[in-house]
Formats: C-alpha cells, sequence, structure tokens
C-alpha cells in the first residue's frame, strides 16, 4: 500500500495550485496528484478561445504547470489515472490500476463534466463536447471537412466556440432554446444586442430552438427541434452546461445537489478533505448564500486557499467577489458580481454603438453586478471594490 501525507484528485488548475500552495508552507510532506486526462495541468479556458482558432495548435502552449515544476518540487503525479473508489473512515483511494493510496488529508478536484441531454442519437460520430485538448484538437479536424457545425446552447462556452470556429471562416449556427445569447448572465436588450452581433459576423441562429435529438445511421446527419424541424449538420458540439464530477463520493456526505459542501475554509465535514473548483459548494462571505462557480479564476484562488490550509501551516478564508470573463470576436466582457437573478434596475454607462460600455445590476437599491464590455483590467479592479464596498454597507 502506497501511503502518502497528500492526494490530491483532479488535475485541472484547481488541483495544480492545491499543489502550489502545498508546498509553499509544507516543504518535505508526501504528495500525489492525480487526474484522469494523460496532459500536464493546462489553461482549459484557452480551449474554446485561441486554442480553437490557432492554425496549427501547441498543446505545449496551454500547460500552466510544466513537467520540471512537479519533479522539482517531488510531487508524484498519475496522470491518465481514475479513482474508482475512496473510503473516507480508512482514509484509502483505490486508482484504476488496482493500487490503494492511504492518505493523511486530501482534496477534491476533480472539476465537472458536460451535461448529455437526454436525447436520441446523443452517442453519432460527429456529436462532440468541449471538454479536454483531445476534444478541441478532433473538434478542429472534423470541422474542416463538414459544411455546417451547429453549437447547441446559449451560454458562454456555446459562444465562445461558435465565435471561434466562426473567426475560421466556417459555416457556423447556434441552435439555443431561449431568445437571445447569454440570456443566463445578460439583462434581456443587452443580451439581444449581442445576438445581433454573432449575425453581423455570420453566424446563424436558431433561437427559441429546444433540443429534440441528433439523427443519423453512425454519424450525425441531422439535428431535431422539439417543434419538428430538421436542422443539416455535419458535426454537433453541444454546450448545455455541466455538472460537477462526485462520482467517486456519491452517497457521502461529501456530495450533495449542488456540489461538494464546504466551509469558508474549503473543508468539507469531514476533517482533512477540502474540495475547490467546479465542484465546491461555498458560502459566498460578501454577497450571501451559498455558491458553485465553474471559472478558472474561482479555481485557480480556491487551489491556492485549500492548498494553504490543508498544511495546518496557514488558516484563511475563502472571501473573493465572484468574477468570471469570456471573449468572443471582438469583444470582451467582465462579470463582477452575483448573476443568478435578474436585475431589477439597470445602469448603463456608455453605449451599445460603440460596443464599449458598463452595466451595473441591482437588486431594489442594492448594487448586485457588475459587466464591463472591452474595458482594462484596472477597470475590472475598480468594479470589484466598488462591489465590494457595496455590499458591506
Amino acid at each position: 500500500m502506497i501511503q502518502r501525507d497528500y492526494l490530491i484528485i483532479g488535475s485541472g488548475i484547481g488541483g495544480a495550485s492545491v499543489c502550489e500552495a502545498i508546498r509553499q508552507y509544507d516543504k518535505k510532506g508526501s504528495v500525489t496528484l492525480v487526474g484522469s486526462e494523460t496532459f500536464y495541468p493546462y489553461k482549459r479556458w484557452m480551449l474554446s478561445k485561441q486554442f480553437l482558432r490557432d492554425k496549427t495548435p501547441a498543446p505545449k502552449k496551454l500547460t500552466c504547470l510544466e513537467e520540471d515544476w512537479f519533479a522539482a518540487h517531488k510531487i508524484e503525479t498519475r496522470f491518465g489515472t481514475v479513482v474508482t473508489q475512496f473510503n473516507i473512515d480508512r482514509r484509502l483511494a483505490v486508482l484504476g490500476n488496482g493500487e490503494t493510496i492511504e492518505f493523511k488529508k486530501a482534496c477534491l478536484a476533480m472539476g465537472s463534466r458536460p451535461v448529455r441531454p437526454s436525447v436520441a442519437g446523443i452517442g453519432l460520430g460527429n456529436v462532440i463536447y468541449l471538454r479536454t485538448i483531445r476534444d478541441a484538437l478532433a473538434l478542429r479536424e472534423m470541422a474542416q471537412s463538414e459544411k455546417m457545425i451547429v453549437v447547441v446552447g446559449g451560454g458562454l462556452l456555446a459562444c465562445e466556440t461558435a465565435a471561434s470556429l466562426r473567426q475560421s471562416k466556417l459555416k457556423v449556427a447556434v441552435m439555443h432554446r431561449g431568445k437571445a445569447l447569454l440570456n443566463r448572465y445578460l439583462d434581456p436588450e443587452t443580451a439581444t444586442w449581442v445576438t445581433e452581433e454573432f449575425g453581423k459576423h455570420g453566424v446563424s441562429l436558431l433561437l427559441g430552438s429546444a433540443l429534440n435529438g441528433f439523427e443519423g445511421k453512425t454519424v450525425l446527419r441531422n439535428i431535431q427541434t422539439k417543434s419538428g424541424e430538421r436542422v443539416p449538420a455535419g458535426v454537433a458540439v453541444v454546450a448545455c452546461g455541466s455538472e460537477p464530477s462526485l462520482d467517486i463520493v456519491r452517497n457521502t456526505p461529501l456530495s450533495g445537489p449542488h456540489g461538494s459542501p464546504v466551509s469558508e475554509y474549503l473543508e468539507t465535514e469531514e476533517k482533512g478533505i477540502y474540495a475547490v473548483g467546479d465542484l465546491a459548494f461555498y458560502p459566498d462571505r460578501l454577497m450571501g448564500g451559498m455558491r458553485r462557480q465553474t471559472h478558472w479564476e474561482n479555481a485557480r484562488e480556491q487551489g491556492l486557499i485549500a492548498g494553504a490550509n490543508i498544511t495546518g501551516k496557514k488558516r484563511q478564508r475563502y472571501e473573493q467577489i465572484p468574477y468570471f470573463w469570456t471573449e468572443m470576436f471582438d469583444l470582451k466582457f467582465d462579470f463582477v458580481g452575483d448573476f443568478v437573478l435578474p436585475p431589477t434596475r439597470i445602469e448603463l454607462n456608455g453605449a451599445y454603438s460603440k460596443g464599449r460600455f458598463i452595466l451595473r445590476y441591482f437588486q431594489g437599491e442594492k448594487l448586485r453586478g457588475i459587466v464591463l464590455c472591452r474595458h482594462s483590467a484596472s477597470d475590472v479592479e475598480s468594479a470589484k471594490n466598488e462591489l465590494r464596498q457595496a455590499v458591506a454597507k
């Protein structure tokens, strides 16, 4: 049996950041990082952006921690490896190759996985998701030989993917059950403006179209909507949301309906076991309530804090204003704050016609969110400070 002081499950940016922080506060403790992908931790957020647009994609450009770093810091890596069993009471993890790791402390950083719609034909060839480097490479290869690519979804990943494919001069359509793109985060007027921008860039818009299934014998030929329409397509990219990857801790206190519940220190109710990133359901000390975020910056910051806390050498709370960003065509949006509920009042500074503006979203008299379009990093920091002061009142 293998014995380790720390076991990190998940080799995305969350797991990698945990390793960084552990080594900052504990130079000697034994650490094993287990990940299902064969790649070293990489910048997953680039897959739907620059990586998809590059003429000659280089996976090495995505790497956030090199192989040499892990070797220099004496962190054992087990990539291309899954954890099949996780025993909380005995502090044991069984790997896919049959090996068992006995650990003192652990951090769950398995991230999320794409939601697979419950429709016919989901297993057809050329119906793909965009989650890993392999997915992105497969999409690039398929896209070059197909006449029409349909992106199913209207959220961040769907819009980024559609924009990148269109910038590569491919014929692209977006199928979304809503009436406008990004309608989960933006007010109706702004979402409509964004949608019109996609149309101006040559993206076909299939709005108000609910997915009913994929048609074809072995590979995709048509996408069927619930209204009975059949849309010809050679490739479908399904981007209908994500769900936390909690299979190994299902039916335990480490798994809940909204993710893995953690304290303000990112520790689960099982002492010494932490959770970060896409699967951590944490108390938001600034905005209030419980929250789960699925964005790179959140996973990075949580990993650094959990990694420090897990060593016992430092004790700090996770207190961050929620933040994420996106880019599509020549637009870049920064979202600061809480966008769960639609605003009751909106303030617009700037103009849609100029493509540069700031939106402030209010619930009653309380500022809850700020959206910046084409603004600088310093403006984003100012927005975070503004919101932090507003919620403190």
